[in-house]
């Protein structure tokens, strides 16, 4: 990889950070025990969490799908290379820590935009050589799959992991391309074998769906980037069309292969975010 490469990939222009509206990557870092977010994102946070107790789970299962998935990616899958959409702040058990545990020569893109994760993102490439990070929109999926740092670092010729993790359920039409779109592009440019993990909120249908829509309130009225739509099942589906899912299906997050049985049984709030792992035919 050429230095002016790399250097597009890791200096992005510095952005001021507003401290005066929640970001969805600091909100979730403090809700599952991180130290970098503000007060405006703790509160998004509390206020979720006095209208559904057990909304930090919703965070919390995400990064324990995440693992879970990229453990399967890296083991059983073969897969090892990684375009991690959204990556969010780093935390203990990151894509790059948990694949590259398993294959020292595993090799991880990061792509995310907000200005917190970014300062973060140069640190950890500076300590890992098989790591790179990339300041784009991924919504906009033309400006990731497109740029020259990925297209060298990742190889397209063959098959890799890409995670869309807690990602498109923070995106609608009307802030740019449909959510079903931005998922076109990205499965119609991978590699056949390639696998897809996934996540998104979800409206269960069901006694739980007046839960989902609590939290869909408070977010959408949180403002900056803390909105959130919780989609139906049908919805969610749609997005993954053209990958074979790899059993169970979209399930509940905590239902995907999870590593024991859950000894208290499942909250409502964790009826309300499913997650998949398909793959590419």
């Amino acid at each position: 990889m050429s230095a002016s490469a790399e250097s597009e990939s890791v200096s992005p222009t510095v952005k001021t950070i507003d401290t005066t509206v929640p970001s969805i990557a600091r909100a979730y870092d403090f809700a599952i025990g991180g130290q970098t977010n503000y007060e405006v994102d703790r509160e998004l946070i509390y206020r979720m969490d006095e209208a559904v107790p057990e909304v930090r789970q919703i965070a919390i299962s995400n990064r324990m799908f995440l693992i879970r998935a990229v453990r399967f990616l890296a083991t059983r899958a073969g897969i090892d290379q990684f375009l991690d959409c959204g990556s969010g702040l780093p935390t203990a058990e990151n894509t790059h820590q948990v694949a590259q545990r398993l294959n020292d020569d595993a090799r991880v893109v990061y792509v995310d935009n907000d200005p917190v994760v970014l300062a973060h993102g140069r640190a950890i490439l500076e300590e890992n050589e098989n790591t790179r990070f990339l300041d784009a929109d991924i919504f906009e999926p033309d400006d990731v799959l497109g740029n020259e740092s990925v297209r060298e670092f990742l190889d397209f010729s063959r098959p890799l992991g890409l995670l869309q993790v807690a990602t498109l359920h923070h995106h609608d039409a009307e802030h740019g391309m449909p959510p079903v779109d931005v998922m076109r592009a990205y499965i119609d440019a991978l590699p056949s074998g390639s696998y897809v993990a996934f996540t998104h909120f979800i409206d269960p249908e069901n006694e739980h769906t007046e839960t989902a829509m609590r939290v869909q309130e408070i977010m959408r009225g949180a403002g900056g980037t803390g909105r959130g739509y919780w989609r139906k099942r049908s919805e969610i589906l749609e997005m993954l069309d053209g990958l074979d899912l790899i059993e169970p299906g979209l399930v509940m997050n905590d239902e995907w292969w999870p590593d024991g049985p859950p000894l208290d049984g499942h909250s409502s709030a964790a009826h309300c975010i499913a997650a998949a792992v398909g793959r590419k035919p």
